[in-house]
């Protein structure tokens, strides 16, 4: 450990998150990068824009049929939007509207499940690649990887102003 390291109470052997290419910050960089261009991929394939995608995917999380306020307050978007959204999901064959059989004003969005097989696919394919990749790590340092990426994402919806979901 170097004077300054020791000044500063940082190790030598510690990551260098600021240093071009192989620093934390510039792999988080790197990360988000491939994170949404496979997200466009998949939006691509699926006929549906980024945004619906990820409408659709807020839907499916969750397990149950949102009215369209909810899915504006999950995705930060206005409800003005939501229906646009709707409108595009449900052309594509991926939800429907249905009203209410207590309160035939409120109107939920149902999502068609047999539609959501493709969708899934491609989803489960890269969640088997992420756990290949964390089984290489014992899990004392998944908890820690774990508790890292809750954290990064809580920063992440503050500095987007997006609810949490």
């Amino acid at each position: 450990m170097s004077s300054s390291d020791a000044q500063r109470g940082t190790s030598a052997a510690r990551p260098d998150t600021t240093s071009e290419g192989g620093g934390i910050a510039e792999v988080g960089r790197e990360l988000g990068i491939a994170t949404v261009l496979f997200h466009t991929k998949v939006a691509e394939h699926l006929g549906l824009s980024v945004t619906d995608h990820k409408c659709l995917d807020l839907a499916v999380r969750a397990g149950e049929p949102l009215t369209a306020g909810q899915l504006a307050e999950l995705s930060g978007l206005t409800t003005g939007a939501v229906t646009a959204v709707v409108d595009r999901l449900e052309r594509a064959g991926y939800a429907r509207r249905v009203r209410s059989k207590t309160d035939r004003r409120r109107v939920f969005i149902e999502l068609a499940e047999d539609q959501l097989a493709q969708v899934k696919e491609m989803t489960d394919r890269l969640g088997r690649s992420a756990e290949a990749v964390l089984e290489k790590y014992s899990a004392q340092d998944q908890q820690k990887i774990l508790s890292c990426l809750r954290e990064l994402t809580e920063e992440l919806r503050e500095h987007a102003d997006v609810p949490t979901g």
